[in-house]
């Protein structure tokens, strides 16, 4: 069986106060999403309903409708943090640029239901940082 894998300053016065929300500088958001990419493997270790809790709790606020079921699936991504950059262009495909700072990364994902892999890619994965929080994109599985 083979499935393909479908598959983010300002400068005041010391009186001015300053408004808004921070914006997480270059290592700060590696710092972030180098956690994010830990806790989604150790939502994989807990096993599929634990990762697909994960999935939807980090899905980005602008794509909740975009939730995909995964019964029984766990994927776990190892990415290649040096080639993190940001991503100014990207939207996912049908849709608009997701809010805050998108960044791609390239990764290696396994898919494995029922303790047999199902499939193994090499890609890119985009997260988005927003508001000091990392989102993904909850991946769809099509059999092919």
């Amino acid at each position: 069986m083979r499935a393909a894998f479908a598959v983010v300053t300002l400068i005041a016065g010391c009186s001015a106060a300053v408004t808004g929300t921070p914006v997480a500088g270059p290592d700060r958001a590696n710092d972030l999403i180098v956690k994010y990419f830990a806790d989604f493997e150790a939502a994989a270790r807990q096993g599929s309903a634990a990762q697909q809790d994960f999935l939807r709790r980090t899905q980005h606020p602008d794509f909740t409708g975009r939730i995909c079921q995964l019964p029984g699936v766990t994927i776990t991504v190892d990415p290649t943090m040096s080639t993190l950059r940001p991503d100014a262009k990207w939207a996912p495909e049908g849709a608009d640029r997701p809010r805050g700072d998108v960044y791609v990364v390239a990764v290696s994902l396994r898919v494995v239901k029922d303790g047999q892999v199902l499939g193994d890619q090499i890609g890119s994965e985009r997260v988005v940082v927003l508001d000091g929080a990392v989102y993904g994109f909850m991946p769809c599985l099509r059999e092919s």
